[in-house]
Formats: C-alpha cells, sequence, structure tokens
C-alpha cells in the first residue's frame, strides 16, 4: 500500500510529467511533513537506519575538540570562537566536544560558541538554518552525501538523465535527455572517459553540493577582521575525487538506501521511510571551494585523520588508567570486567577507523 508521500509524488508526475531523480529525491528526504529528513522517526542508533561515527564512540568528539583547538590556536584564539555545525542531528557531536573541552581545556572552552544548524525542508536541501553567527569554522559530518543527486546513465556514447515517472500506478524511472547544461556537462568537467564506458554506466550528479559549497565560502568570509586567516570549513563524508569515483567498477553508481540497518538499491520503494544516499565528489568540492576564495588545507582519510588528531594516544591513557585491572588482576572478577570493557572499546575504534568502513570516510578541511 502506497504511502501518503509516494501518492503526493505519484500525483505530481500525473500533472508535470516525470521528475528528475534529484527532485524526486528531495520529495522523498525533505518534503514538508513527510520526507525522511524532516519527520520525527528514528533515523541514528540501534532503534534507526543507520549509524555515524559520533554514535560509535566519544573518542571521535574528543578528536574534533583537538582539531578545533588547533584551528582557534591558527586563528590567534578569537573569542568568541564560533563553530556551526551543519546537519547535526542529535546533537551529539556538539555536546562531546563541549564536555571534552570543559574537561581538557578550560580557556577554549569559554570561547567556544558552538551552534548547530539542520537542513531546512523547502525546495533547496542546501538552504541551512542561516543566522547572523559569522563562524569561525562551519563542520559537518555526514552532510554533503544527503543532498539529492540527478542520476545519468551512458546508453551508446550518449548521456542520458534518469527521470522517476508512473507506470501502473507504480513509480519507474525512464531515460531522457538531461535536464540541464549543467547536468550534461558534470562528466566532462572532471574529465572522466564516460563515452568509452559500457552501456547502463551510471553516476550522481550533486549539483547542491557546489551551491552549499558556495554558500559556505560566503558565510566563512566575514568571521574574521580582513587582513587575517578569517576561518575553516571541515566536512566529513564517504567519497572521493572524480577520477576514483566516476570508474567502470562503479557500474551503477554509488546511491543507495538505508532501512532498518540493511542497506538496499531500490530508492523508489517506501519514499520518507528510508535513507537515500550517494558518495561525494570531492573534487567538486575542492574545485568550487577554490572558485569562492577558499583554500586547500587538508584532504585525508578519517583513519589518518583520528590518528594526527591523537585517538590513538588517548586510547592508550584509558588503558593504563581505566582498565589497569586486566593486566594487573586479569584473573579476578574486576580484571576479566575490565578486559570484556577493553575490548569493546577496541571494536569501536576499529569501527572507525577501518579502511574499508568509516575509516575510509574522506576528511576535508579548506581555509580562508
Amino acid at each position: 500500500m502506497a504511502n501518503i508521500l509516494q501518492q503526493l509524488i505519484v500525483e505530481r508526475i500525473q500533472r508535470e510529467g516525470p521528475l528528475s531523480f534529484a527532485e524526486y529525491m528531495r520529495m522523498a528526504l525533505y518534503e514538508p511533513g513527510y520526507g525522511y529528513y524532516v519527520t520525527d522517526r528514528p533515523k541514528f542508533g540501534w532503534e534507526g537506519d543507520f549509524y555515524t561515527s559520533t554514535d560509535i564512540s566519544p573518542l571521535f568528539a574528543h578528536c574534533m575538540g583537538r582539531q578545533l583547538v588547533q584551528m582557534w590556536e591558527s586563528l590567534k584564539r578569537p573569542f568568541p570562537f564560533i563553530v556551526v555545525e551543519q546537519g547535526a542531528g542529535r546533537g551529539h557531536l556538539a555536546t562531546g566536544v563541549r564536555t571534552w573541552a570543559a574537561q581538557q581545556v578550560p580557556d577554549f572552552h569559554a570561547a567556544l560558541d558552538y551552534h548547530t544548524e539542520d537542513i531546512h525542508t523547502g525546495q533547496d536541501a542546501t538552504n541551512l538554518s542561516l543566522n547572523t553567527h559569522t563562524p569561525c569554522v562551519i563542520l559537518s559530518n555526514e552532510l554533503v552525501d544527503a543532498f539529492p543527486v540527478h542520476i545519468v546513465e551512458v546508453r551508446d556514447k550518449q548521456l542520458y538523465e534518469v527521470y522517476v515517472s508512473v507506470e501502473q500506478g507504480r513509480l519507474c524511472e525512464v531515460l531522457d535527455v538531461p535536464s540541464s547544461t549543467e547536468v550534461a556537462n558534470y562528466l566532462d568537467t572532471y574529465k572522466i572517459p564516460w563515452r568509452t564506458y559500457e552501456n547502463g554506466w551510471r553516476a550522481e550528479v550533486n549539483l547542491d553540493a557546489l551551491r552549499w559549497m558556495q554558500q559556505t565560502a560566503e558565510r566563512l568570509s566575514g568571521s574574521l577582521q580582513r587582513g587575517k586567516k578569517r576561518g575553516f570549513l571541515l566536512t566529513i563524508d564517504y567519497g572521493d575525487k572524480a577520477q576514483a569515483l566516476y570508474t567502470p567498477s562503479f557500474s551503477r553508481g554509488t546511491l543507495v538506501c538505508y532501512f532498518q540497518h540493511r542497506l538496499t538499491e531500490r530508492p523508489l520503494v517506501r519514499p520518507g521511510e528510508q535513507d537515500i544516499t550517494a558518495h561525494v565528489n570531492f573534487s567538486a568540492l575542492i574545485n568550487e571551494g577554490r572558485r569562492h576564495g577558499l583554500r586547500l588545507h587538508n584532504f585525508t582519510t578519517q583513519h589518518l585523520w583520528l590518528k594526527s588528531m591523537g585517538m590513538y594516544d588517548e586510547l592508550e591513557r584509558l588503558r593504563t588508567q581505566e582498565f589497569a585491572a586486566m593486566d594487573s588482576a586479569r584473573a579476578t572478577d574486576q580484571g576479566q570486567v575490565a578486559l570484556f570493557q577493553w575490548r569493546m572499546v577496541q571494536q569501536k575504534i576499529t569501527a572507525l577507523t577501518d579502511p574499508d568502513g568509516m575509516g575510509g570516510f574522506k576528511v576535508l578541511i579548506m581555509k580562508r
């Protein structure tokens, strides 16, 4: 039985004709009152559909705190030090950073002015809750992957776009010419040899990511006095640079759905009830950031970033201070409990750092 959002989508297609996949995805995720990200149903953790790094271990927030301290120092310790986290979800990262700062770096905590923003429900998914803040840092964790994407497909050395239509009351895909020159020329911008790829090869085109980067750069432009370093953008997500992302090995693209911790490839099923996501083209973010006055500061993996932010040093301190009983009194109940708890901590760190999982996420830092 179709849900209410699916009925709204069908009615719109019947009125206006087939929708680009990007417009369908926008409705599925952000339609006021019905979209996946604008309803109250659980999305994160065991009760939801997926995990983020902040759900795994508080050490992720501690590393973010150390990164922010470095940025604060680099900007000559501004007071207040305004940090804006976009797409903050339940706010666990903000809470973790504040708690860590209060305990570890009191003078930084006194300067820290940490704000969170969520995505609006309007037509543009990049239309975040803008306010009067002039941030020193804008950060996000798994935000850009949730922006609506166009999908293109190769047929006989021609590029077509995927649209969503209706057939016998059901949502279905149809191919047609690209909806804009931006979509049509996107892959050529990154010198992707798509004309040599086999029929059926697909890729995602995230134009909202370009608009988001422009808006972010503009917000950073007034964050500090003229002539000084004006601030940082830090974004973490899964994806890669264009040459690694748009290859024959990703023959059907990277778009997937998450429903109750199960990964599926059926985005036209259950609109509004499942997450839809695609890998991020970091070449697009870097190029667009540079076009609007930002400079590349760092591009690395989450594994290497966490290591550089002292995760393993903190892990060793935990082992010697909080779990010492597993070495000194292993034969006792206390020692066995400590050993069990330590192994659980290790498993969480492995989840954060596994190169084939979250550890392979990319960390992009740009600065103005």
